[in-house]
């Protein structure tokens, strides 16, 4: 009997937190909410997880880092539904505590964001109100009912709660205004003409070796790594960026201003600072937008300023080395990506990009705020958890055929990857085969030092098992070094490696 009430007190403790979610939900998009306090949650745990651990997590799953931090929200959610349900009979007082804490939980995590209004506190607290009263309405005549009566009545309840809930949540996710603006916004994208000019793949940059990745990263396949759960939606007719802190003279710019000055373009290597060795956060492509250098000279930048302090829409925070700016290198604050305007993921209307930086100090999305600064004076968000103060790029190569673990054909055989040392630029790429010597390997041409660099090797392969290491040589003459390091704090380093077997 015990049995059965704690299974019927737990199931109607997890109904009523999926009760709880579909309203937020429902409320969020008819009050026409930023964000849900369910994204705002979300953003929280991602805020508040530490530097290694974030690196942990994003070394598992890669870019499905964000779907997991609302899956993981969902299911502690649900967890202490169940709880909430278990105490419901016994300890109310107890059982209501967890449901106001959880509440007092999600009404901060509402305020902490840039998004912040008391409706997004009002949806946190109806869905604490929901959780209550889905739980009275299932478990109120437990005390005073036998066991098979009461399971019927919460049985035939619990299905009308359940359809309640997926038609709340699922009109929720149909008016969602997030999503009628996102579609705006689309259209207000792709009705754009920007001076941007038609950029072919330059001549001789791809080798054409079969399983070896295009030189052109098409934005589709460009890896995505930032804290947004849900990308800012920013109309670039209200979009501006205020300039500010040690300069002569403060300026903020519109998004025509930008398009006024015209655009220059550049073919720029990103790479993320969790990017492993031999790993895929990593893509080339051509950028357009106004050099920064010129507007940074415009405003005057004050003696002693050392570094730019960057925040985007969303709030996140990026420190980046003034040098590296005013050094006479492509930096952009970019309005297209491979020929079009930026794709909302990849920082839509406005981003920063920035050859030899990492983007964690450097490529800010969806940029509305520069602060002219010295590093003395602020942490960004990264360096807050543990990151290095300035992310210079390091020298890496990648085998990219033939891949760990494949069987490779005796004879005359290709090994190739790409090797890329931003902004210093690749002076050779080597391979050796198990411990044989190292060999120089055929480099394809490039438009500038500021992208990778595609590499072949032929090599005869004979019978048996083999291992096969790259290492690469940049224009001022420093090999990469072979002592493995993982990305914490600065970048990985090491020789990419694979292991093949020749029939």
């Amino acid at each position: 009997m015990a049995a059965v009430r704690d299974r019927m007190t737990a199931a109607a403790g997890v109904l009523a937190a999926a009760a709880a979610m579909a309203a937020t939900e429902g409320l969020a998009a008819v009050l026409d909410l930023r964000e849900s306090p369910l994204v705002s949650a979300g953003q929280s745990v991602i805020a508040l997880t530490p530097g290694p651990i974030a690196e942990a997590i994003i070394k598992v799953v890669g870019t499905k880092d964000k779907p997991l931090a609302v899956t993981s929200v969902v299911i502690a959610v649900l967890l202490i539904g169940a709880l909430v349900g278990t105490l419901w009979l016994g300890r109310r007082l107890v059982a209501g505590g967890l449901v106001a804490l959880f509440v007092v939980l999600a009404a901060a995590s509402v305020l902490s964001r840039p998004y912040a209004s008391p409706a997004g506190v009002f949806a946190a607290v109806a869905g604490g109100v929901v959780v209550v009263g889905v739980l009275q309405l299932l478990l109120h005549d437990q005390d005073a009912a036998g066991v098979n009566l009461s399971r019927r009545r919460f049985l035939r309840s619990a299905a009308v709660i359940g359809l309640a809930t997926v038609v709340v949540g699922g009109a929720g996710q149909v008016l969602a205004a997030r999503h009628r603006r996102r579609q705006a916004i689309e259209k207000v994208r792709a009705a754009l003409t920007l001076p941007v000019r038609a950029e072919g793949v330059p001549a001789g940059v791809d080798l054409g070796v079969k399983g070896l990745g295009p030189w052109l990263t098409p934005n589709r396949d460009f890896y995505r790594i930032d804290t947004a759960l849900s990308p800012p939606l920013i109309d670039p007719a209200s979009w501006t960026l205020r300039i500010h802190g040690m300069v002569d003279r403060e300026l903020t710019l519109t998004y025509q201003d930008l398009v006024d000055r015209g655009l220059s373009d550049a073919w720029i290597t990103l790479c993320c600072v969790s990017n492993p060795v031999g790993g895929d956060l990593v893509g080339n492509t051509v950028w357009g937008g106004v050099p920064i250098k010129d507007i940074l000279d415009e405003v005057g930048v004050q003696a002693g300023a050392d570094a730019l302090l960057s925040t985007s829409e969303d709030g996140w925070t990026c420190g980046t080395p003034l040098r590296a700016l005013t050094d006479g290198r492509d930096a952009l604050l970019a309005l297209t990506m491979n020929g079009e305007p930026l794709p909302i993921a990849h920082g839509f209307p406005v981003r920063q990009v920035v050859p030899g930086l990492y983007g964690y100090v450097s490529a800010t999305k969806w940029v509305t705020e520069w602060e002219v600064t010295r590093f003395a004076d602020f942490q960004a968000y990264w360096t807050q958890r543990g990151w290095g103060e300035r992310g210079p790029i390091k020298t890496q190569s990648r085998i990219d055929v033939p891949r760990e673990g494949s069987t490779v054909a005796a004879g005359t055989s290709v090994i190739a990857g790409v090797a890329w040392a931003q902004h210093v630029g690749v002076q050779k790429v080597e391979v050796a085969v198990d411990d044989g010597p190292w060999r120089e390997a055929t480099l394809a041409a490039v438009p500038t030092i500021d992208t990778w660099v595609q590499w072949r090797l032929d090599w005869d392969a004979e019978p048996g098992r083999h291992t096969i290491q790259v290492r690469a040589t940049d224009q001022d003459g420093t090999t990469q070094t072979s002592e493995r390091a993982d990305v914490l704090p600065d970048g990985a380093t090491g020789y990419d490696s694979v292991s093949v077997e020749v029939d």
